[in-house]
């Protein structure tokens, strides 16, 4: 195993160096399907939402459950501010996320499952594209990869700065936010600003609507219920135009909900908040609602075998089995709609944050990742 990660760090590495975009993974697909041909998995289809694919490894101790282990391989569009050796050739691109680690730590594994095959059942290795921002994991549903294959669970991992390297942490339940955006358009009528009287202001109407928004989190929700709502952009008239009131004002932002019937019920209180703000100003109100991701909600029994797995890799005094919930989103959790399965963290140690141009993958992770997805195929898998 310790050899296999040394070589993964070169991987790892290289797709550093070149890193790519949402859909248009042609290199490091390309890179991926190489390496797993190479490793001498048994079935291998590319091309799946564009450059997704799906490897499965058959084990040797007879027939079982398909398990799917998730890596995603997309970049963030940033310019890196490493200084690295390995830092990004091609501007305005970067691994920030941690993405070519973890390909590299499902590579790693897929290569020591390909030499000992012992299990029962069958391995099936998603790596997939667009996970920041694309819904790559939709698509990939959409397109029949669950039923395609028989996958009967589905498991993933995200690296976690700040978490040290060799410990594991997740929770039953939902561990990830719903994240959903919004734009509002405020439609007043312009004139002159010394007479307000002869306008109808949409920029007063708008200041009070986003003060109002807050509301969803202060009087429309559970106070344990987590929500956030972040008003992100604001747009109105203009700075050559200091005397002028605009006909329209816009604003937007995100509103990030823990729980699906909360998630499913925060659009009606938005739009019933934005109308009768509005009215009052004599307003026109347009709502651009732009669903995100769902909550990301692990299976209480799928997490209690990751958590096992994580256990028995790294010791039990290293796993975290009730760690803190986070307003992120991850669009894993489509898989996890679909099938039973969970997501943990694994340490990443000292490192700058997720999507932050001075982020690096810590390489000494990919051993203690490789030994998880190991041990919990050898659990879920078991003969």
């Amino acid at each position: 195993m310790a050899r296999i990660a040394d070589d993964a760090k070169t991987w790892r590495r290289s797709l550093h160096e070149q890193p790519e975009l949402l859909y248009d993974l042609h290199r490091t697909a390309a890179f991926v399907e190489e390496k797993l041909r190479g490793f001498g998995v048994d079935e291998i289809e590319t091309g799946i939402a564009r450059t997704g694919i799906v490897a499965l490894i058959r084990g040797s101790k007879g027939a079982g459950p398909v398990i799917g282990l998730r890596a995603d391989m997309d970049a963030l569009p940033m310019d890196e501010k490493t200084n690295l050796p390995h830092a990004s050739k091609v501007p305005g691109m970067m691994h920030a996320c941690g993405h070519d680690g973890h390909s590299a730590t499902l590579l790693a594994a897929a290569q020591y499952l390909c030499r000992t095959r012992d299990f029962a059942g069958t391995v099936a290795l998603i790596f997939q594209p667009a996970e920041e921002g694309g819904a790559g994991a939709r698509r990939m549903i959409e397109e029949g990869m669950l039923e395609r294959f028989g996958i009967d669970s589905v498991f993933a991992m995200h690296n976690k700065p700040g978490l040290p390297v060799g410990q594991f942490a997740t929770r039953p339940g939902a561990l990830m936010a719903g994240g959903d955006r919004f734009m509002v358009t405020v439609t007043g009528r312009g004139g002159h600003a010394s007479a307000p009287t002869m306008s109808i202001d949409p920029v007063v109407a708008a200041a009070h609507l986003i003060s109002s928004a807050q509301t969803l989190v202060s009087r429309f929700s559970d106070p344990f219920d987590q929500v956030v709502v972040s008003i992100t952009h604001l747009d109105a008239g203009s700075a050559r135009a200091l005397n002028v009131i605009p006909d329209t004002a816009t604003f937007g932002g995100t509103i990030r909900t823990m729980n699906r019937a909360t998630r499913a019920e925060i659009e009606g209180h938005l739009r019933r908040i934005l109308t009768a703000g509005a009215e009052q100003f004599g307003c026109e109100v347009a709502l651009d609602w732009r669903p995100g991701y769902p909550v990301t909600a692990n299976d209480p029994a799928k997490t209690a075998v990751a958590l096992a797995a994580a256990a028995a890799v790294v010791g039990a005094g290293n796993v975290d089995d009730a760690c803190d919930r986070t307003m992120g989103s991850e669009d894993f959790s489509y898989m996890l709609e679909k099938r039973p399965g969970a997501i943990v963290w694994y340490g990443n140690g000292d490192s700058a944050e997720l999507h932050n141009a001075a982020y690096d993958f810590n390489d000494a992770a990919i051993l203690p990742g490789m030994r998880y997805w190991i041990e919990l195929v050898s659990r879920e898998l078991a003969a």
